[in-house]
């Protein structure tokens, strides 16, 4: 194919994933009820799940109530005539993302695999179920870790007992979007290291010869997707350093393969 024509069948994949997320999008405009009132709004609430969890945490290790969220003293409003209309409008698209992701991933996986060779596109038969599987699980983390999270810190924080915090609806909206879409695409983190090693642009040496920078690079990226307190930092740094650990061990597998198949290649031309 030329390189007009892979432009060609590029734009075909985008069209296929953009039909796919504004249809997902569609059905989430129409459960704006659903997804405002209990997702987006959920980690507003002082019963929300998490911390219901971190409650029970510190009751557990024996520091009474310490966690327990007993009130969240702020509102949140909608300052400028479009604001609800544009927030439904966004949400929805951002829904539609993530329910469609699978899809959007299988189009990207048709338009790189017809250039690689049959023994890769076989050894990443999975990569559409790992990759959606470990999106979704970022999205989880993102919802249920990061946002309330951050929501209770910066809710609650207060300079002076003459300020109330009013929020504005994007403000808000905004928060949870990032956490959770950024969550996502971070613990896409080893799919990410299985084609760089694929290509040799990344080893299981310079992984672990480059590891101590890596945490201090994950620390600082808890610190700009966390609030500033030392314990969300940590929460949020642990399943990042996990996933680090994982990308290591899966390009040892794949230079393993690699190897393997050299041999292979070697022996069949003798």
């Amino acid at each position: 194919m030329s390189f007009l024509d892979h432009l060609e069948d590029l734009r075909w994949h985008l069209l296929r994933a953009t039909i796919a997320v504004m249809i997902a999008a569609s059905g989430a405009f129409l459960a704006k009820n659903f997804i405002f009132d209990y997702v987006l709004f959920g980690p507003k609430s002082t019963d929300f799940i998490t911390y219901q969890w971190l409650c029970d945490l510190s009751r557990l290790i024996g520091m009474d109530e310490s966690f327990c969220i007993k009130e969240m003293p702020f509102r949140i409003q909608s300052r400028t005539l479009s604001g609800q209309f544009s927030a439904h409008i966004w949400t929805s698209i951002t829904a539609g993302f993530i329910v469609a992701f699978p899809y959007v991933i299988y189009q990207f996986w048709k338009f790189i695999s017809p250039g690689l060779y049959q023994s890769e596109r076989s050894a990443a038969r999975g990569f559409i179920i790992v990759s959606s599987l470990l999106f979704f699980g970022g999205v989880l983390f993102g919802y249920f870790v990061i946002t309330p999270l951050s929501i209770n810190f910066l809710g609650t924080y207060s300079v002076s007992s003459e300020i109330f915090n009013d929020f504005d609806l994007s403000s808000y909206i905004n928060l949870i979007r990032t956490s959770v879409i950024a969550s996502g695409m971070i613990f896409e983190l080893p799919i990410l290291v299985y084609f760089l090693t694929k290509i040799g642009l990344v080893t299981p040496a310079f992984l672990r010869t480059y590891r101590k920078i890596s945490l201090v690079l994950v620390l600082l990226l808890s610190a700009v997707i966390t609030p500033p307190d030392i314990a969300s930092q940590i929460i949020v740094a642990i399943p990042i350093l996990v996933l680090y650990e994982v990308s290591i061990v899966i390009s040892k597998i794949v230079i393993k393969r690699q190897e393997k198949e050299a041999k292979r290649n070697t022996f069949t031309q003798k």
